[in-house]
């Protein structure tokens, strides 16, 4: 040993103050940099010297402790700190930090997986979830019902702008009042139509032509229809409210059966037309009153039911004449307690249906009311608005709901596009039967939607991302993977603020956010660096006091040396 040993000791300690200033440099390079973690670099000494190995006591004499002289020190380690860093709100939704353990998996340019705390994300051009390098963020899909899918890890997709979604009703509620105090419903409206004939003195029946229907006080030489003759029904009014236009064309196998079913499917009459005395629309035959051959019309129970036909008219090759061949006529009024209310569903694709459903009180006991309630849709693409059979609405003596029968509907979408039929639930257990002035049924929800398209999206704490679509839909898109390890230390830091797998970092075990240990995330938010500047300017000045010590050693043990030498000559 001498001076050159204590220049070589110095020199070590020149290496290992050398290495934590580079340490420390880097953790202040770095106190910006999102989610980054900080270093620190812990000495030992190198071996020593063994000038005695010292001995133990005895009789005569104690004990002499070794003599050792160290020879320097080197860095033993260079320790990362991963714990959290603060947590800073950005409001930009690409934005997302881990609150806990974790990393976000990413893939590499060579598919490879690589992990990062840096959660500033964006949207590339196709939509993909990306690092500010472009690496696809990765976590778990959804399947076609938008349920995750954690079969199997995928680059993450945020379809802004392209998405677009609809649902179909599956449920709508009611709330209101049936009037218990109302008048009971006993009769619907009748309508007679003139006497019509096959030919003179014949009357018609349902099979007549209507190339052979005849009405002796216009003509008892000319039929009323001739073929290529389009019947036109207008304004015709059912509680009051205006039914749609709409026209019968003539050919020459209509009966006139074929013109009776339109005219009940454009109306909406619920009930059979082949049974008597029910509501429907039948030709007079063997009653009496109406004579033969009379058209009658009657429609079901309920003021709100009540039927008004102002015209029926025909189109036909000369414009210029106006012909009526039908006049109805009211016979009888319908009566009864009614409300009617009409309000919107949804089919698969989006569109809306416009529905309407009129309860008539049917029946008062000491045991509550009966209500019959019918339901229309001109959004049908079968024949008939009539959706169904009628269904009842029962309440007790109290005015609670007690049951509801036939309250499923379905709407044909036949050849739509959309699913086929439509069918939902009428939910009337927010209604009651209670006395007031009048009835009322106002639709209060439904779960339909129209078709709506991605806009925006939020992350949740269990990493799982919503899309917000323009109909108020909110739909899962995917959900973020967290990847721990069981010595996370151990990861092999590379450039873009990625970690690599090392061989003692452990396999990574990858979940979901919150499972297993692993942090959850926090959406519009950053994670700061955890470097302590305070911290680290004080570390600068201990290794740099340390370099400069160790230098003058180096120093002084050269002074010393060419002393000797100046002894020398």
């Amino acid at each position: 040993m001498g001076l050159t040993s204590a220049m070589y000791t110095g020199l070590s300690g020149l290496n290992a103050n050398q290495y934590r200033i580079d340490t420390v440099g880097n953790n202040i390079a770095n106190v910006n940099t999102t989610a980054f973690k900080g270093s620190r670099a812990s000495f030992q000494n190198q071996f020593s010297v063994m000038l005695s190995g010292g001995s133990a006591p005895s009789d005569t004499s104690g004990g002499a402790n070794p003599s050792q002289v160290g020879m320097g020190s080197l860095v033993g380690a260079i320790q990362r700190n991963l714990t959290s860093g603060a947590l800073e709100t950005t409001g930009v939704p690409t934005d997302m930090a881990i609150e806990g353990n974790g990393f976000f998996v990413v893939r590499t340019p060579e598919l490879r997986q690589a992990y990062t705390r840096d959660g500033m994300f964006a949207l590339d051009a196709a939509n993909m979830l990306v690092t500010t390098d472009g690496f696809p963020v990765q976590g778990y899909g959804i399947d076609a019902e938008f349920n995750i899918d954690r079969s199997q890890l995928i680059d993450l997709n945020i379809p802004l702008g392209t998405l677009t979604i609809a649902r179909a009703t599956t449920t709508s509620a009611f709330d209101g009042n049936l009037n218990a105090n109302g008048t009971q419903g006993t009769q619907g409206s009748i309508l007679y139509s003139q006497v019509l004939e096959e030919g003179p003195g014949a009357a018609a029946t349902g099979a007549t032509l209507l190339t052979n229907l005849y009405d002796t006080a216009i003509s008892a030489v000319n039929p009323l229809f001739s073929v290529g003759d389009v019947i036109t029904l207008q304004d015709v009014r059912k509680g009051g409210r205006q039914i749609e236009p709409a026209s019968f064309t003539v050919d020459a196998a209509s009966t006139l059966n074929d013109f009776l079913t339109f005219l009940n499917n454009e109306i909406g009459l619920n009930a059979d037309p082949a049974v008597p005395n029910t509501p429907g629309i039948t030709v007079a035959s063997g009653l009496g009153t109406p004579p033969d051959g009379t058209i009658i019309i009657e429609g079901n129970v309920g003021w709100e039911n009540r039927l008004e036909i102002a015209q029926v008219g025909i189109r036909n090759s000369n414009p210029g004449v106006t012909v009526s061949p039908f006049q109805f006529t009211p016979e009888q009024q319908a009566n009864g307690e009614s409300v009617y209310t009409s309000f919107m569903v949804y089919d698969s694709l989006g569109t809306p249906l416009q529905v309407s459903v009129t309860a008539v009180l049917e029946d008062k006991t000491d045991g509550g009311t009966l209500w019959r309630f019918y339901t229309e849709s001109t959004e049908d693409t079968d024949a008939t608005p009539v959706l169904g059979t009628t269904g009842t609405i029962q309440f007790d003596n109290n005015g609670r709901l007690l049951e509801v029968t036939n309250n499923i509907i379905q709407v044909d979408r036949a050849n739509s596009g959309a699913s086929n039929p439509v069918s939902f639930e009428l939910d009337f257990s927010n209604l009651t039967g209670l006395t007031t002035d009048l009835s009322t049924m106002v639709m209060t929800y439904q779960n339909g939607f129209e078709a709506g398209t991605l806009t925006s999206f939020n992350t949740g704490e269990d990493g799982v991302i919503n899309g917000v679509f323009t109909n108020g839909l909110s739909r899962p898109l995917g959900q973020l993977a967290i990847a721990t390890f069981i010595n996370a230390e151990g990861l092999i830091s590379r450039t873009n603020n990625l970690y690599y797998e090392g061989s003692n970092s452990g396999q990574p075990l990858i979940t979901a956010p919150g499972n297993l240990g692993a942090g959850r995330i926090q959406g519009a938010t950053l994670e700061l660096s955890n470097v302590d500047l305070t911290r680290e300017f004080i570390g600068l000045v201990t290794a740099s006091t340390g370099f400069s010590a160790s230098g003058r050693v180096i120093n002084t043990s050269n002074e010393l040396l060419n002393e000797l030498l100046s002894i020398a000559r």
